[in-house]
């Protein structure tokens, strides 16, 4: 971390944001919604060149994917937010309780004034320019750290941001685990950061020595949990998409199965079919993503040549005529049954496609099992039997779930998306992450009628007869 008085380039940049934050405290709705429509003019007319570049990183990702899984996100956020951000800025009355009267209250809503923004390599667009868009919309200033493992695209963004944003409204900087601890050292008034659990604990703890307030959105091992009362076919597709998407690097990606015993066999051929469904062939396929590195795809096979040789049971699957995929880092997916109770795969976030599927007796057996482990950002259930989906939902705790379908909460834009304990702290989305980066100060209007010296010392009859009166109206 560096020191509160080092000056360098990026302490430079963080100087000159916080310096125009502290000049303008009130930041216009007129400003802030053309800072939201540079950046909407700025996907409209790059966002081809944006996917070409995440394709360039990854090795194979299909421009379509991007455009789904980031760009239409993005514009999806640009519209909401443009839509409502004149309701969302305006001070909220207070009700004022009867011993206060007749005073007024409300509660102004301010800028907070820098926020830095961390963000990772698997949805490199929109894991970048979604905390960006609700800090601008905020009021805030941005500074944007984009993962190195995405040059290409961290790049194109640093340009494109460059071109239409002065370097005192949003700006990019770029660099290895050096710059990013470095990064995370600086005194924000927010900081947001996006990426592991491992890594999240490093930036809570450099925030924390300038008393930074932080949003941590991590990760952890999402339960996706079949009911008896679950058609399989119907599931597995929706399970497989879910996982595969971007071959399983996604933080709320399913991480593992439970199931009811002696459903192994018929869960296995279901899920072997959707994949052949979504992916006619995996090696080549531009829509099925390549693992981001190959230090990321020999952990990856690390994770199953461990649980194999432990005694794990593996299911390839490879739809087509199978390939090797060493160039492209295509993995196909794998099923892993008998996962031994050792194996990493039931103590790391997988982020890959791999899927293990874990037997149980019965659905209190499921709920043991996942509130046996650190709370997951995400729950899924399937099933048709309400009185079980309820008893699950009621008791476990997860970041958030979607029922009958997989990643789906996060793309309800009216629903607050983060974790909880190890698998992150605080929200955003809507409304919800503009509260997150906005700081709501109470404001009290003293009436000239006031009585408040009714309280005041010394205290004797008069003070007993009003406490007396309270007591009885309250």
């Amino acid at each position: 971390m560096i020191s509160s008085t080092a000056q360098t380039p990026l302490r430079t940049l963080f100087d000159a944001q916080h310096q125009a934050s502290r000049d303008q405290i009130e930041v216009p709705l007129a400003l802030r919604r053309d800072r939201l429509l540079r950046i909407r003019k700025l996907l409209d007319e790059h966002g081809g060149a944006l996917a070409q570049a995440v394709n360039a990183d990854f090795g194979v990702r299909s421009a379509q994917l991007t455009e789904i899984a980031d760009i239409f996100v993005l514009r999806s956020l640009l519209s909401s937010t443009l839509k409502q951000l004149s309701r969302w800025m305006k001070p909220v009355k207070v009700r004022t309780p009867l011993y206060l009267q007749p005073s007024r209250a409300w509660l102004q809503r301010q800028p907070l004034g820098v926020v830095g923004v961390v963000s990772p390599w698997n949805y490199p667009v929109q894991l970048s320019l979604g905390p960006v868009i609700t800090a601008l919309a905020a009021g805030n200033r941005v500074m944007l750290k984009p993962s190195e493992l995405t040059p290409r695209t961290s790049a194109l963004l640093a340009a494109l941001i460059e071109k239409s944003f002065a370097p005192d409204e949003l700006c990019v900087v770029q660099g290895d685990s050096q710059l990013a601890a470095e990064f995370a050292g600086l005194p924000f008034d927010h900081l947001f950061f996006t990426g592991s659990t491992a890594v999240g604990r490093k930036v809570a703890e450099a925030a924390a020595a300038n008393l930074t307030p932080t949003t941590l959105e991590l990760g952890g091992k999402s339960p996706c949990i079949i009911d008896a009362s679950c058609d399989l076919d119907k599931a597995a597709i929706k399970i497989a998409h879910g996982k595969l998407l971007n071959a399983g690097q996604t933080c709320i990606a399913p991480d593992y199965v439970l199931l009811p015993q002696g459903l192994e066999t018929a869960f296995g051929e279901a899920f072997a079919r959707a994949v052949a469904t979504l992916f006619p062939t995996i090696t080549g396929n531009p829509d099925y993503a390549a693992i981001i590195s190959p230090r990321h795809l020999e952990r990856l096979q690390a994770m199953l040549a461990q649980a194999e040789g432990e005694g794990a049971r593996l299911q390839t699957i490879h739809p087509g005529v199978p390939g090797v995929g060493a160039a492209s880092r295509q993995m196909a997916p794998v099923l892993v049954f008998d996962v031994p109770a050792t194996s990493k795969l039931l103590s790391e976030e997988i982020f890959g496609p791999i899927l293990p599927v874990i037997p149980y007796a019965a659905i209190d057996d499921a709920i043991r099992y996942v509130n046996g482990r650190p709370r997951p950002l995400a729950l899924y259930w399937f099933g048709t039997d309400t009185g079980s989906r309820d008893h699950v939902l009621a008791s476990t705790v997860s970041g958030g779930v979607t029922v009958n379908d997989t990643l789906m909460h996060i793309a309800h834009e009216n629903l607050p998306f983060g974790g909880v304990g190890e698998s992150g702290w605080g929200a955003y989305h809507g409304e919800t992450g503009f509260l997150r980066l906005t700081q709501q100060k109470p404001v009290m209007v003293q009436s000239r009628w006031a009585r408040g010296d009714l309280f005041y010392p010394p205290y004797g009859k008069r003070f007993e007869q009003v406490m007396g009166l309270l007591k009885r109206l309250i």
